[in-house]
């Protein structure tokens, strides 16, 4: 249908027409070619028109008006960003201390000198946001904006910290940026070396190789006798998978038994895991179930008290399987064989497998970490120097061996690297099995991811504190030395 009034196309502009396009928030100019544009812009001697003059104008100001929104919508965002930054703090604030919680401070360690720390910490980030604002007021001459004789003071005092600076901070600062670059440039070799060991291992096909077991299952004549440790501590959700893996090895029934060393303070989670138990005892299996009066020590005190029990003499060897992790049923039997016929092995430990390492991104991140720590760092340690760390589960030790090596010590919050540096240091090798898979599951958030890396970094230094005289007083050759650090 035809237009009935036409006053929208009279020409109600002057100048050339402009097409704004908003693309969050990107832009762009397109002009509208008309009939003016075939006017002469620029004069003969040169000059440039008025109408000329008034179309750059007007483009000008469109492009201002556009850099404007565009910074307008950078500050929302960062606005918003900030605010989010701030909840998230006032949250984790109001939750607690998180890393300085009394209850995470590792055993042996006063709890003074871990205020103090903290206070020097926060001390230090203070002073050094003041220096901060202080450089950047004299950067910008800020006190200049003041009476006379401010500025005449400012100079002088940032005279003198100059000096200061120069003759005294400097020097140390700079010693330890060429420490951190040579620690840098050791872990970067470390690194490379360990990378050529794994391609090494890859082209020659080197893996441990055992002796296989020849006698009969059912009479258990060449099946050693091995204790299943499973230590758990509330763990409601996975602590029957657990024990249903350990009853279900394939193993001589007459030839091991499963030992629930339930650390529960909660009493419904406790007569769960005793029906369990009870359970599979009805059902045939070797099993008990054992529960702490004293909890104290955690994981590593709830072990040194399992082993105190008279029948554990019996038994050559001790498997240990975290409450969350479920072995195969040839577990035993991929695994004792190294023993045989190799007096000297203390220790065999399995990789893990992770059966929710696609979940979210960092489920992935984790297994794309914990890959490169099982098949290139303790793989090529345990082919070249027969020394790795004990990672706390999926491992079957000689119990001969954590005997010899003092057992399990409540002194850190990393028994299970403090039990294999005093192993190795004396004379123990260990074996790593990079086809033999145990399954457990990776921390899908990020509260749970850290509370786990704040179990796994809170005690190394701490240990190689109270390690380091005996690692110096050992008679261990001194290329495998490096490898304890």
């Amino acid at each position: 249908m035809a237009p009935l009034f036409g006053w929208w196309q009279r020409e109600t502009h002057r100048g050339t027409p402009v097409i704004v396009k908003m693309e969050n928030p990107n832009w762009s100019i397109a002009e509208i070619e008309g009939e003016e544009d075939e006017e002469e812009l620029v004069t003969r001697d040169g000059s440039f028109s008025s109408r000329s003059r008034k179309k750059n104008a007007k483009q000008i100001t469109w492009v201002l008006l556009l850099k404007a929104h565009r910074a307008a919508g950078c500050l929302t965002g960062l606005a918003s960003a900030m605010v989010s930054l701030g909840s998230a703090v006032k949250r984790r604030v109001r939750s607690g201390r998180s890393d300085a919680d009394p209850a995470l401070v590792p055993r042996g360690e006063n709890q003074v000198v871990r205020s103090r720390i903290y206070g020097c910490i926060k001390a230090f980030l203070v002073l050094s946001m003041l220096l901060l604002f202080f450089e950047v007021a004299y950067y910008f001459n800020l006190w200049r904006l003041g009476m006379g004789g401010v500025h005449v003071l400012m100079d002088q005092v940032h005279e003198g910290w100059q000096r200061l600076r120069a003759e005294y901070i400097a020097p140390p600062l700079q010693f330890l940026s060429d420490a951190c670059t040579v620690m840098f440039l050791i872990q970067t070799m470390d690194r490379v070396l360990l990378c050529l060991g794994c391609l090494w291992i890859k082209l020659k096909g080197i893996k441990p190789v055992a002796k296989a077991l020849e006698k009969d299952p059912e009479s258990g004549s060449d099946y050693p006798m091995v204790l299943v440790q499973i230590p758990m501590c509330n763990e409601r959700e996975v602590y029957q998978q657990s024990i249903a893996a350990c009853c279900n090895l394939d193993w001589p029934k007459s030839n091991f038994l499963v030992q629930v060393l339930d650390d529960s303070d909660d009493p419904t989670t406790q007569t769960l895991i005793r029906e369990e138990v009870e359970k599979w005892q009805k059902n045939g299996a070797r099993i008990v179930y054992r529960h702490r009066v004293i909890r104290e020590g955690y994981k590593a005190g709830n072990l040194k008290s399992a082993m105190s029990c008279s029948y554990v003499k019996d038994y050559e060897f001790v498997a240990i399987f975290d409450a969350d992790f479920q072995p195969m049923p040839d577990f035993l039997k991929r695994t004792v064989p190294h023993f045989k016929g190799n007096d000297e092995v203390g220790l065999v430990q399995a990789r893990w497998s992770f059966v929710n390492k696609d979940e979210n991104l960092l489920t992935r991140l984790q297994n794309i970490n914990l890959c490169f720590h099982f098949e290139v760092e303790q793989q090529v340690n345990s082919i070249f120097i027969n020394f790795f760390g004990f990672n706390g589960t999926a491992g079957v030790w000689r119990r001969k061996a954590l005997e010899e090596s003092g057992g399990w010590m409540e002194r850190t919050t990393v028994e299970d690297m403090d039990i294999a540096v005093r192993a190795h240091l004396h004379g123990w090798k260990f074996v790593f099995l990079n086809d033999v898979e145990c399954q457990c599951e990776l921390p899908e958030s990020y509260e749970a991811y850290r509370k786990q890396q704040h179990r796994w970094h809170s005690g190394p230094m701490q240990l190689f504190r109270l390690c380091l005289p005996d690692i110096i007083k050992s008679k261990v050759y001194i290329y495998n030395s490096p490898s304890i650090f």
